[in-house]
């Protein structure tokens, strides 16, 4: 199996673990390609033997390994995933963040996390990914592995998204904006605005409401084969869209966005007795009591 390794090379927590990962894997004569900003970073620091690193930097290594393991946060992740693509080359998350609730394996675990792999104890988990059909989309790769986006721009008054469901109306939500998210994504934007937990595999897709003026709207749970249509209007002034974080400003008063699923989905490598219920209690402390002070 071949190896592709990125990172998140503004952290200085990268620089170590990468560079002990990239020794072992050439002592053990297992094939890797690197991100070129990390191996020029590697190669800079003079962590890593120049004959090691020579040849291995591969701008396509997202295409040419067969697993990818992405050093970061879960921002790290999603971006791992958006230059993987259509490829859907498997992801293993290494955690250098905070949080690291995609990114669950940690720095001192990728050793025993690769023998585990070679030998094949671990399993290939698919994730759902939302795809946005406009026209003038300011995105290379227009699709979601958490959510699709629609706010108001900074202290603009309030916007109104309509939305209609294979065709049929469902609601104008009137609020600071709307997100739209896969069963990943529910723990993430939309799980802070109150949006539901969602089993990652679920065949779902969460509407989510930000601010919403009326009380009685809440979030929304539909099937992933549905066509929503989300019709962005403001009063004369501009908007956000945004997918997985990344934002772009539309100066148009109503622009239609049309989400579904993509074609293809992300592929998340999951260790045995790795479980999204293990996940969610140690991560987001979920169903804990707080403890005394």
């Amino acid at each position: 199996m071949t190896y592709g390794l990125t990172g998140n090379v503004t952290k200085s927590a990268l620089w170590s673990p990468a560079a002990d990962l990239v020794r072992w894997l050439n002592a053990q004569g297992l094939p890797f390609r690197l991100d070129p900003d990390l191996a020029a970073g590697l190669a800079e620091r003079g962590l890593v033997e120049a004959e090691v690193l020579d040849g291995a930097a591969d701008a396509a290594f997202a295409r040419t390994s067969d697993l990818v393991l992405s050093f970061g946060g879960d921002g790290t992740l999603l971006r791992t995933a958006h230059a993987v693509g259509p490829a859907c080359t498997p992801i293993l998350g290494v955690n250098i963040g905070r949080l690291g609730f995609l990114a669950d394996i940690e720095t001192q675990e990728i050793q025993q996390a690769i023998a585990a792999v070679e030998a094949g104890h671990y399993h290939v988990e698919n994730r759902a990914i939302l795809a946005a059909h406009h026209d003038g989309l300011p995105f290379a790769t227009p699709w979601a592995v958490n959510e699709f986006s629609f706010e108001r721009y900074g202290r603009a008054g309030l916007i109104s998204v309509r939305v209609t469901v294979d065709g049929a109306y469902l609601n104008t939500y009137w609020g600071d904006g709307l997100i739209v998210a896969t069963p990943t994504g529910s723990t993430a934007y939309s799980l802070s605005v109150g949006g539901p937990i969602v089993y990652p595999t679920a065949g779902v897709v969460v509407l989510s409401p930000v601010a919403p003026h009326t009380l009685t709207v809440r979030p929304v749970v539909l099937p992933d084969t549905v066509r929503i249509e989300a019709t962005v209007k403001t009063r004369g002034t501009p908007f956000v869209v945004a997918i997985d974080g990344t934002a772009h400003v539309v100066e148009a008063p109503a622009e239609s966005f049309v989400i579904e699923r993509a074609s293809h989905d992300l592929r998340l490598v999951r260790l045995d007795g790795q479980h999204f219920f293990n996940t969610l209690r140690e991560k987001l402390m979920w169903g804990q009591m707080a403890k005394d002070a």
